[in-house]
C-alpha cells in the first residue's frame, strides 16, 4: 500500500471516529447538558455541535474552490486568500451566529443524521480521487482558522475537519464541567 492509500484509511478511520463521537455525544445529551455555555467559546454545547458538524460540510465546498483555484495562476488564489482574510471580521461574525440560528432549525438528532450523510458524501469523494487530484491544492485564509495552512492540498482539506472536530470536542461541557 502506497503512502496516500494508507493517508486514506487514516481519514477515513478518523471520519468514523468522530462519526460514533458525535452519535454518542449527541445521544447521552440532555436538553440541559445541550443548554450549558463551553469552555473557551459563546457557544452553548448544542451549538458547538452543530459548528462541529458544519465544519464537514464547508470541506466539499472548500475541495471544489480548491479545484478551481488549483487550474489558476497561483497569484489569483493569494489574491482569494489575501480578500477572504481582509473580511475576517464577517467572516467571524458570521461564524458565529450561524450555529446560533442553525440549532432553531435543526435539532441534535437531524444534524447527527446530516452529519452522517455528509460523512458518507466525504468517503466516496476521497474513495475515487487521484494521486493528481490530491496533491493540487490553493492558498488559505490563514487568520480565518487555527488549522488553515497558506497552501493546503485537497489531502490537507480532506484531513482538516477532523482536526477541527477534535479541538471543538475539548471545548464541550457536556459532562457539566468546565475544564
Amino acid at each position: 500500500m502506497d503512502d496516500m492509500a494508507m493517508d486514506r484509511q487514516t481519514v477515513f478511520a478518523d471520519y468514523e471516529r468522530a462519526r460514533q463521537a458525535f452519535h454518542d455525544l449527541v445521544d447521552n445529551a440532555t436538553k440541559a447538558h445541550l443548554a450549558r455555555p463551553t469552555n473557551g467559546t459563546r457557544w452553548t454545547n448544542e451549538q458547538l455541535l452543530w459548528h462541529m458538524f458544519f465544519g464537514y460540510v464547508v470541506v466539499r465546498v472548500l475541495l471544489v474552490l480548491a479545484r478551481v483555484f488549483a487550474r489558476l495562476p497561483r497569484s489569483a488564489g493569494k489574491a482569494f486568500a489575501w480578500a477572504l482574510n481582509a473580511a475576517t471580521g464577517p467572516f467571524d461574525w458570521v461564524n458565529y451566529v450561524g450555529p446560533c440560528g442553525a440549532v432553531k432549525v435543526f435539532g441534535p438528532r437531524r444534524t447527527a443524521a446530516a452529519f452522517d450523510r455528509v460523512i458518507d458524501s466525504l468517503h466516496r469523494r476521497l474513495a475515487v480521487e487521484s494521486e493528481a487530484g490530491l496533491a493540487r491544492g490553493m492558498h488559505f485564509p490563514v487568520r480565518w482558522d487555527p488549522f488553515f495552512q497558506d497552501f493546503m492540498t485537497l489531502a490537507d482539506i480532506y484531513r482538516y475537519p477532523t482536526r477541527h472536530f477534535d479541538l471543538h470536542r475539548r471545548q464541550l461541557t457536556l459532562d457539566g464541567e468546565l475544564s
